[in-house]
């Protein structure tokens, strides 16, 4: 309904209003019965794939986030490396040092070589942590990538059945029936696979 009082609407919308208020069309009731047919399937295959492309932004979205959080964490093992780095170069002159300073202050240097190393020993280990959370966060990043493309599929075989439903009602064709139930079924199915993680 427009604001200015015409209501403007498709061939689809008409055969499912004649449908509803229970008119006979051209074909007698095994037409009526196909409308009707068509028009539950449509409602019903639409409701299914609202709750499918739902589905897919959820996991698009996750996605993204996980993506993201994979991000957060190599940058931050980055971080950790490099701090390991700069502990590495303070290591090797405090090294260099102990070779060339007098015997008298030998003792401080070696002390400064093994806090080196257990310091490097700490940073490693949470570098280690965080590249293993990055690759986690990458994962299950592509597990939802994967699964987003599912719910995909499914939604588009979901909307190609509804449009073969609008041409089987108009051209009243029995094959286009039955080759909307299938693409109904098969997008089902797709739909099905998503929810399963395949």
């Amino acid at each position: 309904m427009s604001g200015g009082g015409f209501h403007v609407h498709g061939p689809h919308d008409h055969e499912l209003e004649h449908a509803a208020q229970g008119h006979h069309d051209d074909h007698g009731s095994s037409g009526s019965r196909m409308t009707s047919q068509i028009a539950l399937f449509t409602a019903l295959i639409a409701t299914v794939g609202a709750l499918f492309g739902y589905m897919g932004g959820a996991t698009q979205a996750n996605a993204g986030l996980f993506k993201n959080n994979a991000a957060i964490k190599k940058t931050e093992a980055s971080n950790q490396w490099n701090y390991y780095q700069a502990k590495s170069g303070k290591q090797n002159l405090a090294e260099l040092a102990l070779e060339l300073v007098p015997a008298e202050r030998k003792p401080t240097y070696v002390e400064e070589i093994k806090r080196y190393k257990e310091e490097k020993a700490v940073i490693k280990k949470d570098a280690e942590k965080l590249e293993a959370e990055a690759r986690s966060w990458d994962k299950q990043s592509d597990e939802q990538m994967h699964q987003h493309h599912r719910w995909a599929q499914a939604t588009t075989i979901l909307q190609i059945a509804i449009a073969l439903a609008a041409i089987a009602l108009l051209t009243r064709r029995k094959w286009l029936e039955w080759a909307m139930f299938g693409a109904g079924a098969a997008g089902v199915v797709v739909g099905v696979l998503a929810l399963m993680h395949v």
